[in-house]
């Protein structure tokens, strides 16, 4: 029998329990309630920690992570589980696409954060210290924005190190969606997973959903996923079903906007494409072109931005090498 309580904040399990509460979290002169659910196994385990909703517009996540702390029974879990169903609950009140309101910034461009920082790095820093440090292995589930759309996909970057790097693997090929983006660690910085993987942790990108809706195809693909995961790790039993062969992907090109203008594109998510292929267009309200797109590589149209709007800047689809 295990006998470490499990805790977040205020927030506390004993070996057996499934707690879940408010935890006041402060930022930046600003308190706000993030949800969690603390899931303490009766036996020893690994401890998994879960986060969605880190964009608060990608609303599949939100739920799936949600039924999870309602269903998980602690009496059938050889470990531990931390989930915070809403990772971003100013911006997921506020129905913000990319950027927490008070400052405007993207919370997944911030991690690991800074106590001292602005409320987007000051929270980034709470949830980094207080919740993800405490994982064996972490999933951040996403998925598209409420202006894009996206092919179900995981991401996970290699560190170098074995014993990180063949968990991740391992998790990345049972979760049960198809497209693995794999890249490597040096230089990508600010994003949960990339953060957690610095810090040791093996650590997965999850994708499923996206403009504006939640639909029951992707929870499911994000829900059962995880626990496909923690079998996987021996937190409960094996499942009976196999997933399909995972397709690894080593590295995306993304193309963004030059421009203010509309958004014309050519192609869907899904679809492949060779080098040099015509992709769309961005162009201004009397219909003339102010950017030709023309794809730089070949491979999949993992994520495109469905909205005619457009802003100098902003993403507007990437390929999956």
């Amino acid at each position: 029998m295990k006998t470490r309580n499990l805790s977040v904040g205020t927030l506390v399990a004993s070996p057996g329990m499934v707690v879940r509460g408010l935890v006041d979290v402060s930022a930046a002169g600003l308190t706000v309630p993030l949800p969690v659910f603390l899931v303490n196994g009766a036996t020893d385990g690994p401890t998994l920690v879960v986060t969605a909703g880190i964009h608060g517009g990608e609303y599949p996540c939100v739920e799936a992570a949600a039924r999870l702390g309602r269903t998980l029974d602690a009496a059938a879990i050889r470990g531990q589980v931390v989930i915070v169903p809403s990772a971003n609950p100013v911006a997921f009140r506020s129905r913000s696409i990319y950027v927490t309101p008070p400052d405007g910034k993207n919370l997944n461009r911030e991690f690991p954060g800074s106590a001292g920082g602005t409320f987007t790095s000051a929270w980034a820093n709470w949830l980094f210290e207080n919740v993800i440090r405490q994982a064996d292995a972490y999933i951040d589930m996403h998925g598209g924005d409420m202006i894009e759309a996206l092919v179900p996909f995981t991401a996970w970057n290699r560190t170098g190190r074995p014993e990180v790097d063949d968990v991740t693997r391992r998790m990345a090929e049972s979760y049960g969606i198809v497209h693995v983006v794999e890249r490597d660690l040096e230089g990508l910085f600010g994003m949960t997973h990339a953060a957690a993987a610095r810090a040791g942790i093996p650590a997965l990108l999850t994708e499923a959903g996206g403009q504006g809706v939640w639909d029951e195809g992707s929870v499911e693909i994000l829900q059962t996923g995880v626990l496909r995961v923690m079998a996987r790790l021996g937190m409960t039993d094996p499942f009976a079903d196999a997933v399909d062969p995972v397709i690894v992907h080593p590295g995306w090109t993304w193309l963004r906007s030059e421009h203010d203008g509309l958004f014309y594109p050519k192609v869907s998510v899904g679809d492949m494409v060779q080098a040099g292929r015509d992709l769309g267009r961005v162009a201004d309200v009397w219909g003339d072109t102010l950017q030709s797109l023309v794809a730089p590589v070949a491979g999949l149209v993992l994520f495109e931005v469905t909205s005619l709007a457009m802003n100098d800047g902003d993403p507007l689809l990437a390929i999956a090498h």
